[in-house]
């Protein structure tokens, strides 16, 4: 099946971290003039502010709240660090329910001093832990596996089918999968593991960016859709096939264009996502 070319932006999402330098006010006008119709929040653009007037701005711009990032973390070897990373993540759904976001992303977190295996299972444990508060808030959960060079200190869930097979363990309607480009292009098992999300229900996400060539900067040096070597529009395809009709959430960290105008970043941003999504 082959993607067919985007000529709108009624699916078009742009987190907040994308444009860094921006509030979450000024991105909110800059994303509501050009068109866009979605918004995913990283907690600290919500620093100082009422979430429930943020919440309110963001819906008065025209804006549909998508998500919010990030919640996770949860393995630690002590036993107190892993009770007060539920503790944030419990206060994060809190957040996401007053904001009006239906969505928080998990980054799930590792520690590096213990097995990958323990990880996992702590990170099992403590979703399984809020599952009940955050179905209770209507709020969802989406596990987000991170490319494997991040499994020292920031996922010990690195492939999509570690993700899918913990949703489906799970056995939650509050608790699916994001699907990241940056972290899973990569992948042999790709296509299969994306329809498989689709036989469950649970791709609740779908972020695009691209992979620089060569990468300066394993975390900061993201590339505009089309930059790359992530075939977006392949992968686009596959995702829609599974029935997949939400947002294309554009998450870039970039120093690069961090430094830059974030108005001709903004416009940059749209032009590709029309030609390379």
């Amino acid at each position: 099946m082959s993607a067919k070319q985007l000529t709108d932006l009624s699916q078009l999402c742009i987190h907040t971290v994308t444009t860094k330098p921006w509030d979450i006010e000024k991105a909110a006008k800059k994303f509501s003039d050009k068109g866009v119709k979605g918004i995913s929040v990283w907690r600290d653009a919500l620093e100082g502010r009422n979430i429930s007037q943020t919440g309110q701005l963001l819906r008065d711009n025209g804006l549909q709240i998508v998500s919010l990032c990030r919640g996770g973390f949860f393995p630690n070897k002590e036993i107190k660090k892993r009770k007060t990373a539920i503790d944030d993540n419990r206060k994060a759904i809190e957040e996401a329910a007053v904001l009006g976001a239906p969505l928080i992303v998990l980054v799930c977190g590792t520690d590096p001093s213990q097995s990958l295996q323990n990880s996992r299972e702590q990170i099992r444990e403590g979703i399984e832990s809020i599952i009940p508060f955050a179905a209770g808030a209507g709020v969802r959960l989406a596990i987000e596996p991170l490319h494997p060079m991040y499994a020292d200190t920031r996922s010990a869930i690195n492939t999509l089918a570690q993700a899918n097979d913990m949703a489906f363990s799970l056995n939650s309607k509050s608790v699916g999968v994001a699907v990241d480009v940056y972290h899973l292009w990569w992948d042999p098992s790709l296509e299969q593991e994306i329809k498989r999300c689709g036989e469950n229900g649970h791709l609740f996400a779908f972020h695009i960016c691209d992979w620089n060539v060569p990468t300066i900067d394993l975390l900061l040096d993201r590339g505009i859709m089309g930059e790359g070597c992530i075939p977006v529009k392949k992968i686009r395809s596959w995702v829609e096939a599974t029935g997949f009709n939400g947002f294309y959430e554009v998450e870039i960290f970039s120093s690069k264009y961090w430094q830059q105008d974030q108005s001709r970043y903004l416009n940059k941003i749209i032009k590709a996502y029309n030609e390379n999504t």
